[in-house]
C-alpha cells in the first residue's frame, strides 16, 4: 500500500503520465472501473483486526483472537449452513432442510456451508498478491541483470547469461514445484517461488533492447561528454524500456495468477484462492444434480480480473510507447 501511494504520487507530478491517465480513462474506463474494484476488494480484505464486530453482538461463539477483515464483517459470523446450497435459496439442495439463512445466499453456499460470494471476495486478494508481488520481484530482477548485461557487456554478460541459461535448462514448473515445497506454501514464499522461476524470459528481452539502446547516436554523444554509466542507464536506458515493462506486468500478472490455479489443482495452491475453489469444485460436476455455482463464482472472478488488467495495460503499453508519443507529437 505505501509502495502503491508513493508510485501514484510521482505519476502525477509527472506530465507524461497525468497525460496517460486521462488517456487510460478515455480509452478503458470500463477496464479500469473493474481493475479499482478488484483492488479496493483486496484492500478491505487486508484491513483486519481482532475484536467483536456489530454482527458477533448476543453471545455467538467467535473466537475473540482470530482477525477479521472488513469483509469478513460483511457477512455475519453466524452465516454458515451445514452444506450445500443454491443461490438464493431457502433450502438444502440435498435434503430440503431450511436454511438457517434462507435467500441470503446470493451465489449458494458449498459442501462446508460456507457462502461462495464471502470466498469469491476473499480471493481477490490472494489473486491480487500472486499476480503484483512477484511481478514486483520479476521485474526489478530482470531489469537488473538484463541491462547489466545488455549495457556493460563482456563478463558480466557472460554470467548473467550463464545464470539464464542454466535456469532456463531446468524445467519451470518442476523448480517451482520444489521451492514451493522447501520455502512452504504461505502466499509471500510461494510469490518468492514463482519470482525466481519467472525472471528469465523478461531479462532475455531486456538484455536484447539494451544492447540495441547502447549503440544509439544520443547514448553514444552523452557518454563522449563524460555522463556516468548509472545516469545514462537512468536517463536514457530504462525510459525507453518502460512501455516493454508495463506490457511484460500485464502478461506476468495474469500469467501467475493462472499458474497459481494450475498449482492448486496440482494440490499445492494457497487456501483460499480462486484455484483452490475451482480445484475443490472438480468433484462437484459429477454430482446429480450438478453443483455449478462455486466452480461459475470462481472461474468469473478469475476471468474478469485478467480480462480488465489485460484491456488496462493494453491500453497502457500504447499511451507509454515511444513510438506512439512520436505519432501523436
Amino acid at each position: 500500500m505505501v509502495a502503491g501511494a508513493a508510485c501514484l504520487r510521482l505519476a502525477a507530478r509527472s506530465d507524461l503520465w497525468r497525460r496517460a491517465g486521462r488517456e487510460l480513462l478515455r480509452r478503458r474506463p470500463i477496464a479500469m472501473a473493474f481493475v479499482a474494484l478488484f483492488v479496493v476488494v483486496g484492500l478491505l480484505d487486508s484491513i483486519a483486526w481482532i475484536g467483536r464486530g456489530a454482527d458477533d453482538e448476543g453471545g455467538n461463539t467467535l473466537a475473540l483472537n482470530q482477525p477479521r477483515s472488513i469483509v469478513d464483517r460483511a457477512f455475519a459470523a453466524d452465516f454458515q449452513e451445514r452444506s450445500y446450497s443454491a443461490p438464493l435459496a431457502d433450502v438444502e439442495f440435498y435434503g430440503g432442510r431450511p436454511l438457517g439463512n434462507p435467500g441470503a445466499h446470493l451465489l449458494g453456499t458449498d459442501i462446508l456451508g460456507r457462502d461462495v460470494l464471502h470466498r469469491t471476495l476473499k480471493g481477490v486478494r490472494i489473486a491480487l498478491l500472486i499476480g503484483g508481488l512477484t511481478s514486483l520481484i520479476v521485474v526489478p530482477l530482470a531489469l537488473l541483470f538484463g541491462i547489466s548485461a545488455g549495457y556493460f557487456g563482456g563478463r558480466v554478460d557472460d554470467v548473467v547469461f550463464f545464470v539464464m541459461s542454466t535456469l532456463a535448462s531446468i524445467p519451470s514448473l518442476l523448480l517451482l514445484i520444489a521451492l514451493i515445497m522447501a520455502l512452504g506454501r504461505g502466499p509471500v514464499q510461494v510469490c518468492v517461488a514463482m519470482g525466481v522461476t519467472s525472471w528469465v524470459g523478461f531479462c532475455r528481452i531486456v538484455r536484447g533492447e539494451s544492447l540495441k539502446l547502447r549503440e544509439l547516436d544520443y547514448v553514444q554523444a552523452a557518454r563522449a561528454l563524460g555522463v556516468g554509466e548509472g545516469r545514462i542507464i537512468v536517463r536514457h536506458i530504462l525510459p525507453n524500456l518502460m512501455h516493454l515493462v508495463v506490457i511484460t506486468f500485464v502478461l506476468l500478472f495474469s500469467g501467475l495468477v493462472l499458474s497459481e490455479a494450475v498449482l492448486a489443482w496440482l494440490g499445492i495452491g494457497i487456501d483460499g484462492s480462486w484455484g483452490q475453489m475451482i480445484d475443490l469444485a472438480r468433484d462437484e460436476l459429477a454430482r446429480d444434480p450438478v453443483v455449478w455455482w462455486n466452480l461459475s463464482a470462481a472461474s468469473a472472478g478469475l476471468f474478469g480480473l485478467i480480462l480488465a488488467v489485460n484491456l488496462v495495460g493494453d491500453a497502457v503499453r500504447d499511451v507509454l510507447d515511444p513510438r506512439t508519443l512520436q505519432e501523436n507529437l
